[in-house]
């Protein structure tokens, strides 16, 4: 019998062809896609600003024409689409070194800050189209002021403290810029400056902050129920002397009749009785915006205008030099638009103020408008209750002194600012404050640079500030 063997055929395993790429290239094949992404997002980066910020890389080339600045009313205060010459003389005399122009002449302006808005350029039209920069400042108003300043030198600012438009800034001398600069030489000091943006001597307006120290920290009551007496001068702790604007005096005083009245020896007796300690006036000072003893403080802004802050120097509340930067005088130095800027927060009420704005609204090419109002408010600077006990002094110091505004529901304080001119001395008058009419809620400073007793008053031009305000609102 015949037996088969039967054989177990062995095959050899098979496996699966790998086609995958090796491990490197897979990684490499991932960073390309990374490179290519990245490099996606940079063309579309790049293309966002050459379409976003195309104006202002033709501005900085110079081979941009620019559109028109308007006022509230549609009245030009700028026109860079033809010859500034083809407008009669006169027409920006009175906003000429607040707005300003091309000429590179002026650098801390309305137009100069903001070249880029107003440049005749987009991506997609080209040079063809015309901008338009509207403005809520009253030409009107604004000449009126101007005007009212007669042969007198100084600056005026003011805003609606409700809606932060700026309405009027005009500085004194003001460069005509249709005449061009051919007579720059002989132009008179400050013709290419705005000084409502410059700090100054505010005289006795620095009560109003060294008042707002003491409601901030001993509250209205300690402080309205103080008296001192005024007999035209007083005699300070280490023997220094604080005159009176009234050389006999104006007798026993409380705060009210001493705000009234200016009286310095009252608010230096306040500084030196230390009711209101020197480190509580210093900080109260500090959140005001004061650089105070050298101390840092943020400068402000406007519309690209940038304005310095406030400095003062407070080191002992017993020295002449304490009392006397108190009252504003000394080395402390406040530019009119800050100090504008509390009277809008005393206005409200709430020790916050609307930021003050100049541009409402562009057109660029294409016609296409887009809005640039905000309203933005500070940080707080002083109390509320502080605030509201300080509006209350002010406007009973219009019923004492200033019968012409009481129509406006106004509080204001004024000053005689002491200036020492590299030798040559003056004083500037000054006043600030505010208006509580409905239709008129504004907030103000004024100043009359070497001011004499027959010249226009700072009462005088604010009457015609707020007249012409509230004809033009």
């Amino acid at each position: 019998m015949a037996y088969r063997t039967s054989k177990r055929i062995q095959r050899v395993p098979s496996h699966e062809l790998d086609i995958s790429a090796p491990r490197s290239m897979r990684r490499a094949g991932t960073g390309t896609k990374l490179l290519l992404t990245a490099f996606s997002a940079a063309l579309i980066y790049l293309a966002y600003v050459l379409v976003s910020q195309s104006a202002a890389y033709m501005t900085k080339s110079g081979k941009t024409t620019y559109g028109k600045v308007l006022d509230r009313k549609g009245d030009v205060l700028f026109d860079g689409t033809q010859p500034l010459s083809n407008y009669p003389w006169g027409q920006f005399a009175d906003v000429g070194n607040f707005i300003g122009d091309t000429s590179g002449q002026m650098t801390n302006t309305i137009v100069a800050r903001n070249s880029s808005l107003l440049a005749n350029y987009s991506f997609s039209y080209g040079n063809d189209g015309t901008t338009v920069l509207e403005t809520s400042l009253s030409h009107a108003a604004n000449r009126a002021v101007y005007n009212a300043f007669g042969s007198k030198n100084g600056t005026a600012i003011a805003y609606n403290w409700q809606t932060g438009e700026l309405l009027v800034c005009v500085s004194k001398p003001c460069v005509d810029i249709t005449k061009g600069y051919a007579d720059i030489d002989t132009m008179p000091s400050g013709s290419l400056l705005c000084k409502a943006f410059y700090p100054t001597v505010p005289g006795s307006t620095q009560k109003v902050s060294t008042l707002l120290a003491a409601y901030q920290y001993a509250g209205a009551e300690t402080i309205n129920a103080l008296e001192y007496n005024c007999t035209g001068e007083w005699t300070n702790a280490t023997g220094d002397v604080i005159k009176c604007h009234q050389s006999y005096g104006h007798g026993n005083q409380n705060l009210v009749t001493a705000f009234a009245n200016s009286c310095n020896p009252y608010f230096a007796q306040l500084v030196q009785s230390d009711i209101v300690p020197l480190n509580d006036i210093i900080n109260a000072y500090a959140r005001m915006g004061y650089s105070v003893n050298d101390s840092p403080a943020e400068s402000l802004e406007m519309n690209g205008i940038v304005i310095p802050p406030a400095s003062t120097v407070l080191r002992d509340s017993h020295q002449f030099e304490t009392q006397w930067g108190a009252l504003g005088q000394g080395r402390t130095l406040v530019s009119p638009y800050q100090l504008m800027l509390w009277q809008g927060a005393i206005a409200n009420g709430t020790g916050c103020a609307v930021q003050p704005g100049l541009l409402t609204a562009v057109t660029k090419s294409g016609g296409t408008k887009h809005s640039l109002q905000s309203h933005k408010l500070t940080d707080q600077m002083f109390s509320s209750a502080a605030a509201q006990s300080i509006q209350k002094v002010m406007t009973q110091n219009v019923q004492y002194n200033y019968g012409a505004l009481q129509p406006y529901n106004c509080g204001v304080k004024s000053g005689t600012a002491q200036v020492n001119d590299n030798g040559r001395q003056y004083e500037n008058s000054l006043l600030t404050g505010f208006s509580l009419d409905e239709q008129c809620p504004v907030a103000f400073c004024i100043m009359i640079e070497e001011r004499e007793s027959w010249d226009v008053s700072t009462g005088q031009i604010a009457s015609v500030l707020l007249s012409t305000l509230k004809e033009n609102l």
